[in-house]
């Protein structure tokens, strides 16, 4: 073991600059530096302190850890000590006090170096709680010395560039940034300490969640993209935290961060994925996308013109603050700018604990400290939370928390779907109610929403692209001018204004607003459902749009707007993935066969998640719709109300639909199917 006495050398006491280091001919000034805690994350700053003593940047001059170093790790005189308290009383005076320990220690350390006159690097996350931080603020401020926060991505030159893209419009208008993190950790990993994924620890914050430790580094990238530095430059912050993990922390987490400035920022993160892959922070634009993946400054920018990726240098954040303190160089990771991680991080603490998943959707690999938890679908289902801006619970996989505003469609005991009021959903979605999980009798999911390729498409309900120039489907609009499609701020929303229940039935008034919330149509929606046998139920839409003025309204679509073949708008849905799909009408078979057609009833047969079913669709208003249909590039089923010119509404003459659905298991027969659609279609 190395002699823990102090450092030799006597220097004079002070703050900032005027206490310096000198070689032995007194003409090299170098800041002396304390690191607190050399294991672990301390044995890299170990490795920087000695290329920065190298370049004659920096003396080590003394460590603190209860577990020394191994003999040799020193150079000679470094003092070693066993807590900060004994290295500040033995006089040894740093200039810098690195800490990296357990989170629960970074407060009282940073505070004990702070009232030493010592300028501080802190290790992420700073501090375990909002009060911690604001306390560390006050003091960092009182004594006129420097905290940087160990977020060492944000010396990347990336954001730099990034900051560039977005002032000069190359990505056009900012529709948010999210973070997508799909990380591994063993049951080892959280064995490793008595802190590890703990939220508290004798009763002292810890809040070591994949969100507030392992990824935070993608959490702060991603407020930093969004121009949230400060506190008060974040607005609202939604936690939706589970763990796989036998923890008290979260393993597996959504958050959704609302700016003061308007920006939604998602965080979509995971520590129980197959496999561990390089964690991305994404600029959503109108006119394009920049993915950061921040661990290696590399940078894609994505437009019309393609994709061009670039690496980026990056400042060593100790290297700064060592030069702000002899150059006044702004810090790049300051304290005072880690105010908005703050914010989520403590929603975090505050959250109630996180939801256990249910151990069926977790497949464990390995064993002993080597096992893992792998969730079921975990990488599509983060994915689509960064698309969507949704939630885990929004996504509704099935083992997340409940959604709060759904309504269950029930039949013997038995729910069979659910009718969700689509408040949550994002602006660029074009919000509505909509129906989704849908399955058969027997369990079989029939429906799908936000699907990575169209995160817009929401189960089965009615939308449409165009009513008198506002988008109510989501997404890109088709413009005839631009020959495809774009996007614009043009979304609209249907929400609720009434509902009531009556047995198996739903009746429902709804309002379609413009992205002003201008009022343009008032809606009257009944959703109806009932047994037909013991391995088929039936499900009725019916609805009636009337505008809200006395004028009329014209409902369009990219078809009617110049988009051959693309008429959809009106009832639609979206199936899951579907394998041997079978797609027929009385007349016709297949996508192409049938896409753009009239007929009595559609029937779709395939088999979903390894389970055969059949939906047979019944227009109950004469068949006077086309068929919208996809199977190649995803599967879903819609009837047209505009397919290559508008629909008008008026008040005299509202535009009114009705449809039944068919939901069975297992496939039909030809003749099963034609006696279904003459008994059960309605004219």
């Amino acid at each position: 073991m190395l002699d823990p006495a102090p450092h030799p050398f006597d220097l004079p006491e002070g703050n900032d600059q005027s206490r310096v280091d000198s070689d032995r001919e007194g003409s090299v000034r170098v800041a002396r530096v304390a690191l607190v805690g050399v294991h672990g994350y301390g044995a890299r700053h170990l490795d920087n302190l000695r290329r920065l003593e190298d370049d004659g940047a920096a003396r080590l001059v003394a460590v603190a850890d209860p577990r020394p170093p191994e003999d040799g790790t020193l150079g000679a005189g470094v003092g070693v000590f066993a807590n900060l308290e004994d290295l500040l009383a033995a006089g040894t005076t740093p200039d810098v006090v690195v800490i990296a320990t357990p989170i629960q220690a970074h407060a009282p350390l940073a505070h004990a170096a702070i009232a030493a006159g010592a300028d501080v690097y802190v290790e992420k996350p700073p501090v375990a709680s909002m009060e911690q931080y604001h306390s560390l603020l006050a003091a960092a401020d009182k004594a006129g010395v420097a905290v940087q926060t160990g977020f060492q991505s944000l010396g990347s030159a990336a954001l730099d560039r990034l900051d560039d893209l977005v002032a000069s419009g190359t990505l056009g208008s900012v529709r948010g940034v999210s973070a997508l993190g799909t990380w591994v950790r063993t049951r080892g990993y959280f064995g490793r300490s008595r802190w590890a994924g703990k939220r508290t620890l004798d009763g002292v914050d810890v809040v070591d969640g994949v969100a507030t430790n392992p990824l935070a580094h993608a959490v702060a990238t991603a407020l930093r993209v969004a121009g949230a530095r400060k506190a008060s430059d974040v607005a609202t912050v939604e936690t939706d935290l589970y763990r796989a993990h036998d923890i008290e922390c979260d393993d597996t987490s959504t958050i959704r961060v609302h700016t003061a400035s308007g920006t939604v920022v998602t965080l979509a993160l995971t520590l129980c994925a197959a496999e561990q892959t390089r964690p991305s922070v994404t600029l959503h634009g109108t006119q394009g996308a920049a993915v950061l993946y921040y661990t290696e400054d590399e940078l894609a920018v994505t437009t019309a013109q393609g994709t061009d990726t670039e690496r980026f240098g990056r400042a060593n954040l100790l290297e700064n603050l060592l030069e702000h303190r002899t150059t006044g160089t702004p810090l790049l990771s300051p304290l005072s700018s880690a105010g908005a991680f703050m914010r989520v991080l403590d929603a975090v603490r505050l959250a109630p604990p996180p939801h256990p998943i249910d151990p069926s959707y977790v497949t464990w690999i390995g064993d002993g400290d080597e096992a893992h938890p792998i969730v079921n679908g975990i990488e599509d289902l983060l994915q689509r939370a960064c698309l969507a801006q949704a939630t885990l619970s929004e996504l509704d996989p099935g083992w997340a928390r409940p959604a709060s505003s759904s309504l269950p469609l029930v039949l013997d005991g038995r729910e069979v779907g659910s009718y969700r009021d689509g408040t949550a959903v994002s602006p660029f979605l074009s919000p509505r109610p909509y129906l989704h999980p849908v399955t058969t009798l027997a369990g079989v999911a029939v429906t799908d929403h936000f699907p990575a390729d169209h995160v817009w498409h929401l189960g089965a309900g009615v939308a449409v692209q165009d009513v008198d120039g506002v988008n109510i489907w989501g997404g890109r609009t088709y413009r005839r001018e631009e020959q495809g499609y774009v996007w614009r701020p043009d979304h609209g929303r249907i929400s609720r204004t009434g509902i009531t229940q009556h047995g198996d039935s739903l009746n429902e008034t709804l309002r379609w607003t413009g992205p002003d919330g201008a009022a343009l149509l008032d809606e009257v929606r009944r959703i109806s459902w009932g047994t037909v046998n013991d391995a088929v139920w039936a499900l009725t839409v019916d609805f009636s749009l009337t505008p809200v003025g006395d004028g009329e309204v014209l409902i369009g679509s990219p078809g009617s707007n110049g988009r051959a073949g693309g008429g959809y708008g009106g009832f639609f849905w979206r199936l899951p993935t579907c394998d041997g799909a079978s797609i027929t009408t009385a007349d016709a078979s297949g996508e192409a066969g049938v896409h753009g057609t009239v007929s009595d009833w559609l029937c779709w047969q395939g088999s979903f998640g390894g389970r055969p079913a059949t939906l047979l669709f019944l227009p109950n208003d004469n068949a006077i719709d086309p068929w919208f249909v996809r199977s190649e590039g995803y599967p879903g089923v819609g009837l047209a109300l505009a397919w290559d010119r508008p629909a008008a509404t008026t008040r005299d003459a509202p535009l009114t639909r009705s449809v039944t659905v068919l939901i069975a298991d297992g496939t039909l027969t030809p003749d099963a199917i034609r006696a279904f659609a003459a008994q059960e279609r309605h004219p």
